[in-house]
Parts: structure tokens; C-alpha cells; sequence
């Protein structure tokens, strides 16, 4: 069996040591590490997987290819890969070890904006120690109300965060489910502008598809709550980010945090720099090394599974988008 192994994402697949590893553990396997896109266009043409994306053109060409493992969660990529979509390939990604992180980034963000730490980061970095300014201007985060957009790993980890600080937890979900411990209620998306309306944070952890593409317009950021705070962990390009920055600005909304953005890196002109109480960072909220062991630890497992005629774990629906 050959796989070609690509750099691009967290835990690339031409890393050295991830290598060796490989080769003791599979030694009857031919792990083949690419540099760039014509190397991979000449090694894919008789190799049976990939790790990471292939090219459009790598695809076309690939008369063998059976199988491609993305080394991350979110497969908004193959919109632009209109050949793998058709092909017969099984897609496979790996799910969970991001989760974690990323509902960390989340909790961190909500206590950086209750607690205005951007000011007292500020204050600290002028030697500045002035108590009563911040009298009465932080938010309980016990009793305030969470929204979260999509119940998969993500929502389900944060979730079980919020609940810890006595957050009353909804959820809104593709696919309406019974609500685990930590919810009271997961509706379908029929009901998110009423989510919106009742929310005072509104967690954006659903993946990339054509129909959660711009599902958070201008219109229902003016349905959220005066004062209301907005995270997006998962993708960008489903809140609109003009839109976003507007409500900010005008004082309708009381902040964001973002770790996607429709455009990365972000652009320089783009209306979210520099606006007082929002937190931007650069699309990291779940680079532990324990993501990347968790990610290549579910990869030999998938390789382990096919070298053993076993069903994948964590395979794509390739129409759905996840």
C-alpha cells in the first residue's frame, strides 16, 4: 500500500519523527512525503490514499486512490474540489481532539469580555492601578443565558463548560436531538431567530456547509439582545463579519470573539481590527500537542482499520459537508 503524505495542516504527514513512527508501526506500507503539488501530482498518480488534501488536479489523476484522511475536522475545502466530491474515494477526518481546546478558547473569550481583561491588560501595561473604574462593569456569567449554533463536538464541549459557571444552556442544530445534561433545549433551526433573541452569548461551532454559509446576516445579528456577545470558533464566512463590526461599533452588540474569519489571514482592512471589546486571534484556539497526537493517533488507527478490512472511524458525508 502507498500513501502520499502532504505538510499542510497541524500534524502534517512529512513531519520526521510522525514518519519513523509510521514505518515502525506499518512497515509493509509505503509512506510517500511531498513538497510540493508536482511532486504530489507525479506520486499520487499509483498511490492507494492521501493524508490531507489533494488538489483538483491530483484527483483527476489518481487511478488508484481509495481513500484520503484530512489531518483536521472541518472539510469546507472540498467545495473546491469538485473531483473528490465525485469521486469513490472515502473521505475520512478527525474528529474530536480539537474540541477540547477550542471550548477552552471559547470560555476564555466570554471571561476576557465579562471581565473587560482588554482594559485591565491595558492598565497593566501602563503600570495603571485604578480599582472603581471597573465598578459595576463586569458580567455574572451565572443566570446569563448561551446559545450555540450546532450540537456536534464543539457545541457539546462548550456546552458542558458554560453549565460549569451556571450558564442556562440552548442550542440550536441542523439536527434536532434530545438535549444532553448540560442544555435545556436543543431546537432545529427553525427556531434560531428566537435563540438569537434570547441569548446574552451566541456561540457559532457549526461547520461550513452551503446552508450555514451567511446564516448569521445582518438581519439576525439586529435580532440579538442589546448588550448581547458573540463567539465564532468553528468557521468563518457563517457570521457576516461587516455586519458584526457595525453592531459592535454602534454599541447594539456588547462584543465578540473570533477565531475564523471569512478571509485568513484577516486582512488589514478589515472593520474588525481595532474595535474596543473584541478579542481576535488567529485561528488557534485548539493547537495543543495533545490535537496533534490526537489527530495522528486517529489516522494509524483508520490505517490500522484498513490494512485489517475494518469500517473507518469518522467517515465524511461528502454531500452533507461533515
Amino acid at each position: 500500500m502507498k500513501i502520499v503524505m502532504t505538510s499542510g495542516a497541524v500534524g502534517g504527514g512529512t513531519d520526521p519523527d510522525f514518519l519513523e513512527e509510521l514505518h515502525a508501526e506499518f512497515p509493509d506500507v509505503t509512506f510517500l512525503p511531498v513538497a510540493d503539488v508536482e511532486e504530489g501530482m507525479r506520486l499520487i498518480r499509483d498511490a492507494d490514499a492521501i493524508y490531507g488534501w489533494p488538489t483538483q488536479e491530483m484527483v483527476q489523476v489518481a487511478d488508484k486512490l481509495s481513500w484520503v484522511h484530512i489531518p483536521g475536522t472541518g472539510v469546507d475545502e472540498m467545495g473546491k474540489r469538485p473531483a473528490l466530491i465525485k469521486h469513490d474515494a472515502v473521505l475520512t477526518n478527525c474528529r474530536g481532539p480539537h474540541a477540547p481546546p477550542m471550548a477552552d478558547h471559547v470560555m476564555g473569550m466570554v471571561i476576557n469580555l465579562a471581565h473587560r481583561w482588554g482594559d485591565l491588560f491595558a492598565d497593566q501595561r501602563d503600570r495603571t492601578f485604578e480599582m472603581l473604574k471597573y465598578a459595576g462593569t463586569y458580567k455574572e456569567l451565572a443566570g446569563s443565558t448561551m446559545g450555540i449554533l450546532s450540537m456536534g463536538d464543539i457545541g457539546t464541549e462548550v456546552a458542558r463548560r458554560a453549565h460549569g459557571f451556571g450558564i442556562n444552556v440552548y442550542a440550536a442544530d441542523v439536527h434536532p436531538m434530545a438535549p444532553p445534561p448540560e442544555v435545556k433545549e436543543v431546537w432545529g433551526l427553525e427556531r434560531l431567530d428566537e435563540l438569537l433573541g434570547m441569548c446574552d452569548w451566541f456561540v457559532v461551532a457549526a461547520p461550513l456547509t452551503p446552508q450555514s454559509r451567511g446564516m448569521i446576516d445582518r438581519r439576525r445579528i439586529g435580532l440579538m439582545k442589546q448588550g448581547a456577545f458573540v463567539i465564532v470558533i468553528s468557521r468563518g464566512n457563517i457570521v457576516d463579519e461587516q455586519a458584526l463590526a457595525d453592531a459592535v461599533r454602534s454599541g447594539r452588540l456588547g462584543g465578540a470573539g473570533i477565531d475564523a474569519f471569512a478571509t485568513e489571514p484577516l486582512p488589514q482592512d478589515s472593520p474588525l481590527w481595532g474595535l474596543d471589546n473584541v478579542v481576535l486571534t488567529p485561528h488557534a484556539s485548539a493547537l495543543t500537542p495533545d490535537l496533534v497526537m490526537g489527530r495522528r493517533n486517529i489516522f494509524k488507527e483508520n490505517l490500522r482499520r484498513r490494512l485489517a478490512g475494518e469500517p473507518f472511524l469518522y467517515v465524511v458525508d461528502k454531500k452533507a459537508g461533515f
